[in-house]
């Protein structure tokens, strides 16, 4: 079976995922499919960072603003629109490119992953909504531990939803999301762009500084106005922060700070999962400059479509 060649490019936020993946479509005549639970949410733009019309240049998106806030985005969903999304590109004859940084989305593209539909045992949740609530966070992230330490590992204890979504399938029996080996549908070269904790830090800090200056706090105003302030989509880092500030409880300064530090502490488990889930080449985005860093990433993309001859046309 002749498989997809797909490029993937993950890392933390505020690395240069973006600008990464639209130089590598201009390059290599691609299309970017995105990889952000987040981005694919319409009305959320500057809390996720969603790529500009100026910042494409062109380059066309695909899994970007395709449902609102409040409809149910799972991970079995994503799958099944990616790799449509994926097989579509290919088939008019561009290069697929994943570019994002949430991972288990990711990882659902290039894995084998299998579900399973059951419905939700609203007792079990209960319950388990009450131990998070009298024993807290970390006691009920060490009881999924000791049923399954491989999804402990890549869900932090404070995401207490994950946590309990975790503890009803390890409950349950269910395998629900498991992979077993990558695809035999996709040949892929995936890259993790980094850069050292000091440098990533600075820039995740500027770039909270400009979501706010472009509107941020407008923007979940006007969610919370169209009524989506109970959605899932609502709960995500720069957005669940702003919302103490517009009810009074925080100062805007207080708020500032908060989701900076959120969005550091997300970066860090970001590469934890990275390193822990996913065989790529790593690339320093942080002590070089952007060309020399992205030269790198060139380099190997083109000697990929090369040693596996993955189109008739000649890319140079």
């Amino acid at each position: 079976m002749k498989k997809t060649p797909v490029i993937v490019i993950v890392g933390p936020t505020a690395v240069g995922k973006t600008k990464t993946g639209i130089e590598l479509a201009k390059a290599f005549d691609g299309e970017i499919v995105s990889g952000d639970s987040v981005q694919v949410y319409r009305g959320m733009d500057i809390g996720s960072a969603k790529v500009t019309v100026e910042e494409a240049g062109g380059v066309p998106h695909h899994l970007i603003d395709i449902c609102d806030p409040d409809e149910a985005m799972s991970v079995a969903k994503f799958q099944r629109l990616a790799r449509a999304a994926i097989d579509d590109i290919y088939s008019r004859g561009k290069v697929p490119i994943v570019v994002g940084g949430t991972g288990l989305y990711i990882r659902a593209i290039l894995y084998d992953y299998e579900f399973t539909e059951r419905p939700v045992d609203t007792e079990l949740r209960a319950a388990l909504e009450a131990e998070a609530e009298a024993h807290g966070a970390e006691a009920l992230h060490d009881r999924l531990r000791g049923l399954d330490p491989r999804r402990a590992d890549i869900i932090h204890p404070n995401n207490v939803r994950r946590v309990i979504r975790a503890l009803e399938v390890a409950l349950s029996g269910d395998e629900q999301a498991m992979d077993s080996a990558p695809s035999e549908h996709y040949d892929y070269k995936l890259f993790v762009l980094h850069a050292d904790r000091d440098v990533l830090y600075e820039r995740i800090n500027h770039r909270v500084d400009l979501m706010i200056e472009a509107g941020l706090i407008e923007e979940v105003e006007r969610l919370l106005s169209a009524g989506y302030r109970e959605t899932q989509a609502l709960r995500a880092i720069g957005y669940k922060e702003v919302v103490p500030y517009l009810d009074g409880n925080m100062t805007r300064e207080r708020m500032t700070e908060t989701l900076k530090q959120h969005t550091r502490q997300f970066a860090k488990r970001q590469l934890t999962w990275f390193r822990h889930q996913f065989d790529g080449i790593w690339v320093d985005m942080g002590k070089k400059s952007f060309e020399l860093s992205y030269k790198n990433i060139y380099d190997e993309v083109e000697e990929f479509f090369r040693k596996f001859r993955l189109f008739e046309r000649d890319i140079d």
